[in-house]
């Protein structure tokens, strides 16, 4: 899961795709980037770290040009090379730059065409970069010295028949504008807005709408599933479908954990949708255990925070605060390593004692993934003093790996694997567990919403991936390669090129 961000506009950019990053770093902690193109040249930072570390005042200076896109990023593989931090550039035909939200589910094949048939040379193992080979590639068959529109709307058609998966893109054309793109199932977000400036239209593309309306501009619409948009440098913009067959099918976990709950995604709110989740379960807790004895609601924050404080509404009982967040750790659930994960769980959240001593506590979290988290927050809240704790997840089991971006574990690793409620709960060590049934969360998220959306891509919970494409062999590479072994051996790696570049 990453969040990208394109801007055209009147006046320098790098400020506003600053901004914009900033306001999506929840969506990805372990690297930025910015590109702008100044008279024909371009201009690039990136590197590992958070948006406000890798750019500094020397590195804003040198990012001039009224045009340009950013990228945070969040490892879909686990590791956290420095060489896969986005934006990624090819110079022919053109010069492209790209920046990648999703994960390309025929990557590999498709690594192979593009040497043997397309002649093209991939430095990482990033998708991304195969994403931008294959664009830059269908624009260059073309052999044209000054493209249009319509070159580009027929490249990103063939892309979409040469790529499945999940994809949400922009890319920068030098001296030509910036495109934005969708897969033709929509599963990732991608959404445009627009502010009149001095002689015309200003145009941004962005992950969430929150970071359009951050820098002042007003949300149009997201894209369509397969849609493809062109602003040109003179301030022009152009929509078209580009994709032959659609099918649109978000995915349910923005609305879970990723996204922030001020955002609205195919015109569905998020903190709404967060809100009837907590309702949903909260009738789920009155059919199931109605004499449920429970005193207090506390959310593990931030992101359970509307469903929780939905949910203690709904039972007609106290909602508290009672985990204090330290805002300097980032989300445990996308760290690299499972050895991170634990260490970070007691630095990140601190108890209130008086709020959990002598009490019946239901502790409520957006889901439950390796269920390392909870574990160690449930005993945190027995050293607290709690009689009991309760726990609610406001999503169902997760019980099959994401293929689309997110970088949940091999199924082994998942605590919802092969073990029914009863057993997750003696597991994670909670008195009693509940979680939200799936046809609830569905429609909590839909809710009477008629904005063409299909279906939503629930996989991490049924299993059900709806690009098709996904078979055992797939889903055993996964395991290989995402296991915390495989992450750990990665990361070392990692570490032993930086020691060798500091060295040297």
């Amino acid at each position: 899961m990453c969040g990208v961000v394109g801007i055209v506009a009147e006046t320098d950019v790098n400020q506003s795709i600053y901004d914009a990053l900033t306001v999506l770093q929840h969506r990805g902690q372990d690297a930025a980037g910015i590109v702008t193109c100044h008279n024909g040249r371009l201009n690039l930072r990136k590197a590992n770290g958070l948006v406000r570390d890798v750019f500094h005042k020397r590195h804003m200076l040198g990012l001039r040009g009224r045009m340009g896109i950013g990228h945070v990023r969040y490892p879909t593989a686990g590791t956290s090379s420095s060489s896969e931090a986005q934006p990624f550039y090819v110079n022919s035909p053109y010069g492209i730059t790209l920046a990648h939200n999703g994960n390309l589910t025929n990557a590999q094949e498709l690594m192979n065409e593009l040497y043997q048939e397309d002649l093209r040379h991939i430095n990482t193992d990033s998708d991304s970069e195969v994403l931008l080979n294959i664009l830059a590639h269908e624009l260059g068959v073309q052999r044209k010295v000054k493209i249009h529109n319509d070159d580009i709307f027929k490249a990103i058609s063939t892309l979409h028949k040469r790529c499945r998966g999940a994809y949400a893109a922009v890319a920068m054309i030098t001296n030509f504008g910036i495109v934005g793109f969708r897969d033709p199932n929509g599963i990732r977000p991608l959404g445009i807005g627009k502010r009149e400036g001095v002689n015309g239209t200003e145009y941004v593309l962005a992950s969430e709408s929150v970071a359009v309306d951050s820098l002042g501009y007003e949300f149009m619409r997201d894209l369509e599933p397969g849609e493809a948009a062109i602003i040109g440098l003179d301030g022009s913009l152009e929509l078209r479908q580009c994709a032959e067959k659609t099918l649109h099918s978000p995915c349910i976990f923005e609305y879970v954990y990723f996204a922030r709950p001020d955002s609205i995604i195919d015109g569905i709110s998020v903190y709404r949708a967060r809100l009837r989740m907590g309702e949903a379960l909260a009738k789920k807790i009155v059919r199931e255990n109605p004499d449920h004895q429970i005193d207090v609601v506390i959310p593990i924050p931030d992101t359970s925070r509307t469903s929780a404080l939905q949910l203690a509404n709904t039972l007609g009982v106290k909602y508290s605060e009672g985990l204090v967040k330290n805002r300097y750790i980032g989300r445990t659930f996308i760290m690299p390593g499972q050895t991170q994960r634990k260490k970070s769980v007691r630095q990140k959240l601190n108890a209130i004692e008086l709020e959990f001593k002598g009490k019946n506590v239901l502790l409520v979290d957006d889901s439950i993934v390796r269920g390392t988290t909870s574990e160690q927050i449930i005993q945190m809240a027995r050293d607290s003093g709690a009689k009991n704790v309760f726990f609610a997840s406001a999503a169902p089991p997760v019980r099959f790996p994401n293929v689309y971006g997110i970088d949940m574990p091999s199924p082994e690793e998942l605590i919802g694997y092969n073990r029914d409620d009863k057993e997750i709960a003696e597991a994670i060590g909670a008195d009693w567990l509940i979680y939200q049934d799936l046809e609830d969360l569905i429609e909590a998220t839909m809710h009477k919403h008629n904005s063409g959306i299909e279906r939503f891509d629930a996989s991490c919970f049924n299993g059900d991936y709806v690009t098709g494409d996904i078979d055992d062999q797939y889903l055993s590479n996964i395991r290989t390669s995402r296991n915390d072994k495989a992450k750990s051996d990665q990361t070392n790696v990692d570490n032993e090129v930086i020691d060798m570049h500091n060295n040297n």
